[in-house]
């Protein structure tokens, strides 16, 4: 049975979804339950039991919050019953992503033209300064001059003014952890590092709580050291923990 497109828990209208959670409990020996579709207290306990004893897809303990996400569901079901979202919700990201792609392997040189500049002066940033939301800004930038519209982004280098001031749509950390799902292509993700400063880039793929990213100001081989923009595999939803922002 493929997901649903919404949590499932206590409360939660959704028969079908809820009969089939409680058949795969039994199923797993997590049970027993009565198979009433009904989320009632018992199979809210089992639920609990069943995230304790099961890691997630990618072999990490699940969270036993008593809630079937799109991570518990893949569990319960195989991974094969979520589908990996793979397209922006509207034509700007979908241009932004395009764009960011194109700049994939552009390296910091740190001395003569820098091909790095670019991203600091669309946004107003100082030479020098880490430059992840410069390039998200740029990236916007150049999508919205293509399709002859006006820039929603905040004008900035710092990821957390463009955080606090962004006149987006915001998906919290907790809400994006609870329902992954809503995590979408094209979303500008915000990682708050400490000491005021941060780190942001573009969601390009989510597959069961696993992102595709493309970020600017990183390293990707930690034997050549460049810095630069590139896309990468590794990046847990959980670990981002601020939120994320779309753009409309």
């Amino acid at each position: 049975m493929n997901y649903p497109g919404h949590t499932i828990q206590q409360d939660t209208v959704d028969e079908a979804s809820v009969k089939a959670i409680q058949h795969q409990l039994n199923k797993k020996g997590c049970g027993p339950v009565k198979i009433s579709g009904d989320y009632n207290t018992d199979t809210f306990n089992a639920v609990m039991l069943f995230q304790t004893r099961f890691n997630d897809v990618y072999g990490r303990p699940l969270d036993a919050d008593g809630i079937v996400g799109p991570i518990t569901w893949a569990v319960l079901f195989g991974a094969k019953s979520n589908k990996a979202i793979i397209n922006a919700p509207n034509k700007l990201l979908r241009t932004v992503l395009e764009i960011a792609a194109a700049e994939i392997g552009v390296t910091d040189t740190k001395s003569g033209t820098n091909p790095i500049d670019k991203y600091l002066d669309a946004s107003a940033a100082a030479k020098g300064k880490p430059w992840s939301m410069a390039f998200v800004y740029w990236c916007f930038e150049e999508a919205c001059t293509k399709l002859k519209v006006a820039n929603p982004v905040f004008k900035t280098g710092d990821v957390l003014s463009g955080w606090r001031k962004s006149r987006g749509k915001i998906l919290t950390c907790h809400d994006a952890k609870v329902n992954t799902s809503l995590v979408l292509p094209g979303q500008v993700f915000i990682i708050a590092t400490g000491g005021g400063q941060g780190h942001a880039g573009f969601v390009e793929r989510n597959e069961n709580g696993l992102l595709t990213t493309i970020e600017g100001n990183i390293c990707i081989d930690s034997a050549d050291g460049s810095i630069g923009v590139f896309r990468r595999t590794g990046r847990f939803i959980d670990s981002i923990n601020t939120g994320f922002i779309q753009f409309e």
